[in-house]
């Protein structure tokens, strides 16, 4: 399977690259933090981390990815 951002190769039974799996894990681990710290919906956190010029290439394009998808409205199984 390839990854739907890069189309590099995906490990079994993950829908994302390496790269790309590890920068949506660590925007689902943050987005408690950003949440308790300042009260923000997934959708809103995710347009801030896209937008922030020091936000790394991949998390950029996986927050990006999530807002154009029906992800953007919660923490669903199914993202990708």
């Amino acid at each position: 399977m390839q990854c739907p951002l890069c189309n590099r190769s995906t490990k079994e039974n993950e829908a994302l690259c390496p790269y790309h799996q590890k920068a949506y894990l660590n925007l689902r681990e943050n987005y408690d933090q950003w949440k308790t710290a300042l009260d923000v919906a997934w959708a809103e956190y995710l347009r801030e981390v896209a937008g922030n010029p020091n936000t790394g290439e991949w998390v950029r394009e996986v927050a990006q990815h999530l807002l154009q998808k029906e992800g953007a409205t919660g923490l669903t199984q199914n993202l990708f």
